[in-house]
């Protein structure tokens, strides 16, 4: 059902009043000249700055002595028949007892001869009075289609003025669309000419400007952060395996997919030592499937009044429904949620958050796809692991021998050292045991110590960094091994 013939059902259904919390305001007035000429009824807008003036009639003169909004309720209240009207930033004037007063009035009249009262307003709250009468109604974002015309109409008129050079492929051009769900037209529309206007160019690479200029849109008071990932897989060492199941499933995403019988993927558990690589393996996640990851604080999440917690949880999970598609990261999750496995003395609150993510990952239909890490398997609430909750659940081991020789590799060309001059067998057989992030920091101090020495780094400053600091699968090696063991035929290998 599109906007407008939603409007016209609760039109039709005698709805006296609607309430619209948008900030874009140009559509819903476009919507309420629409409603008007299909109903043949006049629509009047309000706003504090011109007055009451005519929806209908372009360029018309506000009505004299209306921009008071009492003055403007007096006058709607002493017209004849029914008609549409329009208020804009109405819902902070019923602070003032009479006017809300008037207001009631002016619903009852809309009860009694027909039409509609719209409340266009961005905040939206509204006294229990108004709450009761007036028909909360959601402005539909575009689809696909709709953005794929968006898009194309805002590079033609942009090539009219200065010209630009498109280079992509359908696939680049559908997941730049995929990206831009969850944006208004205007916000889709500024995105894409703030894409375009430093380079004239329009490209696959793109994707990252597309995906941070939509991140200024949902500002999320620190719920939810954006990590920059790797533009591509080759930048990440080992996890061959997961990678394997992402290519698999990278099609069930589509819509021939869902024609097929195959649900889009929901989510996974990855287990695994601090320093694993479990953030890496939420990167690859979003870097093979050319969607954005947001990080979600849990400890953000609790707040010292009653009820302001679960609120916030809430309103980070619509957040993330609101940038959809992405990935949403719940990294530690075992840490925000710990107490829902045992008795607590939070009074329930940890249960109650729990409850409604397990809630919202059972029925949001958004194409959220979650990725929750832990490091202490124990101190997860069971219902955590039963089957269904994920898609699957992963165990992100140490890096084997090749994965390290990957990982090696990757962080020498990442700081413009030819991995080629080095002998990366011995590196990787002697940083057995190592995380991912324990080599970085190896090849690291191996930079900084031949830069103290005036020298360029070789295999030999590397391998002293590496012998000089033990892992810490040394340090912790029976907690290493009880995860492992853990893991033994309940999760599926990473790598």
């Amino acid at each position: 059902m599109t906007d407008l013939e939603q409007l016209k059902r609760h039109y039709v259904a005698r709805h006296p009043c609607v309430a619209i919390q948008t900030t874009e305001e140009e559509d819903a007035l476009q919507l309420a000249g629409q409603l008007a000429v299909e109903v043949g009824s006049a629509v009047w807008i309000w706003s504090s700055s011109s007055g009451l003036y005519d929806g209908l009639l372009a360029g018309s003169k506000p009505l004299a002595d209306t921009t008071a909004p009492a003055a403007a309720l007096y006058k709607l209240s002493t017209m004849s028949g029914p008609f549409i009207v329009v208020l804009l930033d109405f819902c902070p004037l019923f602070k003032d007892e009479k006017l809300l007063r008037m207001f009631r009035d002016l619903i009852r009249k809309a009860q009694r001869d027909g039409g509609m009262i719209m409340l266009v307003d961005a905040a939206g709250e509204m006294p229990a009075a108004v709450q009761a009468v007036a028909t909360p109604m959601i402005l539909a974002l575009p689809d696909e289609a709709e953005l794929e015309q968006i898009v194309k109409a805002v590079l033609r008129k942009v090539n009219e003025t200065m010209p630009i050079h498109v280079v992509i492929d359908a696939n680049g051009f559908r997941a730049i669309i995929r990206n831009l769900r969850g944006l208004t037209a205007r916000q889709a529309q500024q995105v894409i000419r703030d894409t375009i206007s430093h380079d004239r160019r329009f490209d696959i690479s793109d994707i990252n400007q597309v995906l941070a200029e939509k991140r200024k849109h949902f500002q999320s008071a620190g719920l939810l952060d954006y990590v920059e990932c790797p533009v591509d897989l080759s930048e990440i060492g080992g996890l061959e395996r997961l990678k394997q199941w992402l290519k698999q499933r990278e099609r069930s995403l589509s819509d021939e997919a869902v024609a097929y019988g195959i649900p889009s993927p929901r989510g996974i558990l990855m287990l695994g030592m601090q320093g694993a690589g479990k953030s890496l393996a939420a990167k690859a996640v979003a870097t093979s499937w050319h969607r954005p990851l947001l990080r979600m604080d849990v400890g953000a999440l609790y707040d010292k009044f009653i009820g302001e917690s679960e609120s916030r949880l809430r309103a980070a999970l619509r957040q993330a429904e609101k940038m959809a598609p992405i990935v949403l990261w719940i990294d530690e999750i075992e840490k925000g949620f710990a107490s829902a496995a045992a008795q607590s003395n939070d009074g329930g609150l940890s249960k109650r958050m729990f409850g409604s993510l397990l809630t919202w990952m059972q029925e949001h239909r958004a194409p959220v796809f979650l990725i929750a890490t832990a490091n202490d398997i124990e101190a997860l609430p069971p219902e955590l692991l039963r089957k269904g909750r994920f898609d699957e659940i992963f165990f992100v081991d140490l890096p084997a021998l090749e994965a390290r020789r990957q990982i090696v590799s990757i962080h020498l060309s990442k700081r413009k050292r030819e991995p080629g001059k080095f002998d990366l067998d011995s590196l990787a057989e002697a940083s057995a045991g190592f995380s991912g992030a324990e080599i970085e920091q190896a090849v690291i101090s191996g930079l900084c110590e031949a830069f103290a020495d005036n020298k360029e780094v070789d295999t030999g400053h590397v391998l002293k960094a590496i012998k000089s600091s033990p892992p810490l699968s040394v340090t912790m090696a029976e907690r290493v091994e009880a995860m492992r063991e853990w893991a033994s035929g309940r999760c599926t290998p990473a790598d």
